[in-house]
């Protein structure tokens, strides 16, 4: 019989509650919780799919089952046990501490990690190495937000709450593709927006995304130019008196610096500098002061609220929501800073409705933060640079001191890895080879560092092809703990089935990350101080992830996040929490600073007169195009989890690069085209797609797209490797967080004449090896990717497909390598070559039953792949083969007559759930007569698109502009 156990989604912020159900010990499915504040019982695409990504067979062939070990760089990993994998991992520590001192040892954290386990590895690293070299891919997402906080604000704490979605006026989103990125808080929008039309939507985005398309004002500003808008936003409401000075008077201080560096920022200069028109910098201006609320005829009976401000003045709120086109900057803190001065001038902050609301990008971010498990923090939001609060940690933990110089931020860590200052790496649960800037540098770190430790749930990770020692650890469904969402709401994560274990090492399978920190800390602290002087009683005898918990909630006392009066039990018994929830009370607090007192030594805001300053690195004659880089709908980070499954890739089924089409005709470069994408740092080479989304001069990729699944060589016979060899490690000064969302690129087309398409349907376990395989010859080809598809994880079936080009063909043995690995090398393969031309087609059918035609099941094209586009969508439909095996392996671009109604292409998929077609959507809409409304309703009535996750609602939205409804009756008559 099966069970049901509550718990919480691994991917975004939002902290959306999961039920998960499991049988036997093995995960079987998985529900949005209807009773959790943060999406009562929603999912998106990538959630609902949790349950698909845990099966037992996958879990087999991808995850990391047991500790091991190379004994030499570039050998074979090998099999160990768990207490000589922790001894081994402690003694090469300890040696380089002794021998270089603590800072030799970088260690890097994941925004994943449950709370529990960040404040282990936080306490070890100031406890007992004595340094604060440990940083947190959080430094990767949300750093420059913390900053913006803490200039202003006095704490890093977002004000509002999630139920301000539905209570705002004016909402304003910068910085964020929230219907992809966030797309369960984008359904509360939708709602709130169908509760409310008076409700007025702002999005600033470069591109004009499916965030942007929904917007009433769409500012598509010139990329990097943030501040430049925001204070012109600020210029234009102090010169028409829409400021609330009063509450600047009581609240705030600095203001007047401030004041005088916007003068500069005129409506003529802002609108110049950041392409757009002066009358829509007065648009947003008044809408986001919130003094101009006109509510149209037939408004209903649910509005905004209004408070009356310090000035007496009525208004109805404004709500800032916004991520890494803000944090993700040379110039993300004072983005931030800029953003948080709208909300203190015009007094939209402590109330319902109001505020600015940073959407944290990982589950966990807020947590490590909380914890203080980054370099330049301490426990409980404490100053590493405040003598009292070291003190205050030192006494909790039991020590004399802890370490009072800040850590090498991120970027910083493996910059000094590659410069051979840091010599042991600890890597866990996170991809850097994927993930970090400037991966060229990142892989000399790797190469160059004398031990590397990853630890890690998966085993193909790019990074994990670095590793002396891999430790394996448990993933979602097999962890206890706790997670502290974008609201600064803390929710339990807990445990359904154990971790999963090869069969040969049953007793050395995964293990929780707090628990490898825990026996690791030990070891090293009898290892670096077997004498303790009297005033070290540092201790790691924790039994449980609870009593983990209760010492950080010690640390919290008196704190702005205090949680002295939150339990486990709390926790099981109420439900989430928002803190502060001190001792005394039975509930935490939605909103902060209503009162108008602040977290700083004096009680008020502060103002940071901080200038804009372009982007880093300005697109020049040499590298003219501007590379902006974000998420996919269905993705989620470096992909080792959602990038398991074939139908998170039916929404974009392979890398491309975007690029607006005036620039690929200036250009002569066609759509589909193999080009060069090139930075000051590196180069890749992808397909090329058009997109009358983005403005002329930028392009976009998006983020997930590394080395495993985008490949090739350099002529050198160097690999390419992935989107981020193009990025840039220019950091923000402030909050050491890098610009990832900007980088001066130059796009010149490849001539690759050599070509190979080959897809198959394999067993899941198959798939998965296969996959991994491919991924390590992507360097074979000058061009190369690799990405599963499908629909049929839950029948143990999944697609695998390569695509490649070189400027020669390889050598025949690669190819027979791969044929073989998609069993395309058994009797009944259907099979032509040409050596001479280095032409091969393969073909493999299969009849599921006697009696039915035959289906193909395989293919390989390679050399003359005319024929590619139908056989493709032969295979990825699964229609039955009508021709002859000698027609299938004709090479032409034109099917088979036997097989004339078959169409030559596919349509692109919109809805991931249900697996809907823009095709079929246009199709259904040209024949919908009615309103909008009325026509999305039928639509989905008819076809099902949109009522699952309903993260393709927005382009479903965007097809009904673009479809027009048909003629009724009376307006034929009338024309």
């Amino acid at each position: 019989m099966a069970t049901t156990t509550r718990s919480t989604c691994p991917y975004c912020g939002v902290g959306c509650g999961v039920l998960i159900e499991h049988q036997g010990g093995h995960i079987t499915g998985v529900r949005g919780d209807p009773e959790h504040p943060a999406n009562f019982g929603r999912l998106c695409s990538k959630g609902s799919t949790l349950h698909l990504s845990a099966r037992p067979e996958l879990a087999q062939a991808t995850r990391l089952l047991h500790p091991q070990w190379r004994s030499a760089r570039g050998r074979p990993p090998e099999a160990m046990g768990w207490e000589p994998a922790l001894d081994l991992a402690a003694s090469r520590i300890a040696s380089t501490v002794r021998k270089y001192g603590p800072d030799a040892v970088g260690v890097y954290v994941s925004g994943q990690l449950l709370t529990e386990d960040y404040y282990v590895f936080n306490k070890l690293v100031k406890g007992v190495l004595g340094s604060n070299q440990i940083d947190s891919n959080s430094r990767l997402c949300m750093s420059s937000a913390v900053v913006g906080y803490k200039r202003t604000l006095g704490a890093d704490a977002p004000p509002p709450c999630y139920e301000d979605l539905g209570l705002a006026q004016t909402l304003f989103i910068v910085g964020s593709n929230t219907a992809w990125a966030h797309p369960v808080l984008f359904r509360r929008i939708e709602d709130a927006r169908a509760a409310r039309p008076d409700m007025r939507l702002i999005v600033a985005d470069p591109r004009r995304t499916d965030t942007a398309a929904c917007a009433d004002l769409h500012l598509a500003l010139q990329p990097g130019t943030d501040v430049a808008l925001l204070h012109g936003l600020l210029h234009i409401m102090l010169q028409a008196g829409w400021v609330d000075r009063a509450y600047i008077a009581a609240h705030t201080s600095g203001f007047a610096e401030l004041e005088a560096l916007v003068r500069a920022h005129t409506p003529a200069h802002t609108a110049r500098l950041c392409g757009l028109q002066q009358a829509d910098l007065f648009t947003a201006a008044r809408w986001l002061a919130g003094l101009d609320t006109p509510a149209p005829a037939g408004t209903p009976a649910a509005t905004a609220p209004i408070f009356s401000g310090r000035d007496g003045r009525r208004r109805r709120p404004t709500l800032s929501l916004y991520c890494q086109g803000l944090n993700q900057s040379s110039n993300g803190s004072a983005n931030n800073a800029a953003l948080i001065h709208l909300h203190l001038a015009t007094g939209q902050i402590g109330q319902a409705g109001a505020g600015p609301f940073s959407l944290t990008g990982q589950p966990n971010a807020m947590g490590g933060r909380e914890v203080g498990a980054m370099a330049n923090l301490l426990s409980a939001h404490r100053d590493l640079a405040n003598p009292a609060h070291r003190a205050e940690v030192a006494q909790l933990w039991g020590l004399p001191s802890v370490p009072e110089q800040a850590g090498r931020s991120a970027v910083e860590m493996f910059q000094a890895a590659a410069e051979g200052a840091v010599k042991v790496l600890w890597i866990v649960c996170t991809n850097p080879a994927q993930s970090l800037p400037d991966q060229s540098m990142v892989r000399r770190a790797l190469e160059r560092a004398e031990f590397v430790i990853v630890q890690e749930a998966f085993a193909h990770t790019a990074t994990t092809d670095y590793a002396d020692l891999l430790l394996p650890a448990a993933t979602w469904g097999e962890k206890e703990g706790t997670v502290t969402n974008s609201e600064r709401c803390i929710s339990r994560v807990r445990r359904a089935v154990a971790a999963p274990h090869h069969p040969d090492h049953a007793q050395d399978g995964p293990r929780p990350d707090w628990v490898i920190a825990r026996d690791l800390a030990q070891r090293l602290e009898a290892l670096l101080h077997p004498q303790p002087e009297a005033q070290r009683r540092i201790h790691f005898d924790y039994p449980t992830p609870e009593a983990v918990w209760n010492e950080h909630r010690q640390s919290t006392c008196g704190r702005d996040l205090d949680i002295s009066g939150l339990s486990y039990a709390l926790l099981e018994r109420a439900g989430p929490q928002q803190w502060p929830l001190p001792k005394g009370q039975s509930r935490g607090l939605k909103r902060l600073y209503a009162d108008g007192r602040f977290p700083t030594a004096d009680g008020k805001a502060l103002f940071a007169a901080l200038a804009y300053r372009p982007p880093h690195e300005a697109s020049d004659a040499a590298y003219p195009l501007a590379l902006n880089t974000g998420r996919l709908r269905d993705q989620w980070h470096g992909m080792s989890r959602t990038g398991l499954l074939g139908r998170l890739f039916g929404h974009a089924p392979e890398p491309v690069l975007q690029m607006h089409p005036q620039d690929m005709a200036r250009s002569n470069l066609a759509d589909g085209a193999l080009v060069s994408v090139q930075s000051a740092r590196g180069r890749i080479v992808l397909p090329l797609q058009a997109c009358a989304e983005l403005g002329p001069g930028q392009v976009f990729l998006p983020m997930h797209w590394g080395s495993d699944c985008l490949g090739g060589r350099t002529l050198a016979g160097q690999p390419l490797l992935g989107v981020n060899a193009l990025s840039s490690p220019a950091c923000c000064p402030a909050s050491k967080q890098p610009e990832l969302k900007h980088a001066a690129v130059r796009v010149e087309p490849v001539e690759l004449p050599w070509t190979l398409l080959a897809l198959a349907w394999l067993p899941e376990y198959e798939a998965a090896q296969t996959r991994a395989w491919l991924s390590e010859q992507l360097r074979q080809f000058d061009f190369a990717t690799c990405v599963p598809f499908g629909r049929h994880e839950e029948q143990g079936r999944t697609g695998v497909l390569l695509r490649a080009a070189s400027l020669q063909a390889p050598a025949p043995a690669l190819l027979d390598a791969v044929a073989a690995r998609l069993w395309l090398n058994t009797p009944d393969t259907l099979c032509y070559r040409d050596p001479q031309r280095a032409q091969v087609r393969a073909l493999r059918l299969l009849r599921p039953s006697p009696d039915s035609e035959p289906r193909l099941e395989a293919l390989l094209l390679a050399g003359d792949v005319r024929s590619a586009d139908w056989l493709k969508t032969l295979l990825l439909d699964e229609s039955p083969v009508l021709a002859s095996g000698q027609q299938l392996l004709r090479p032409s671009s034109a099917a088979p007559s036997a097989s004339a109604a078959m169409p030559t292409s596919r349509s692109p998929q919109v809805c991931a759930c249900l697996n809907v077609s823009e095709q079929a959507i246009t199709l259904h809409l040209a024949s919908s007569p009615g309103s909008a409304s009325q026509r999305l309703a039928d639509l989905q009535r008819a076809l099902q698109c949109g009522t699952q996750c309903g993260s393709c609602i927005p382009q479903l939205k965007r097809l009904l502009q673009a479809v027009a409804a048909p003629a009724t009756g009376s307006e034929t008559q009338i024309a």
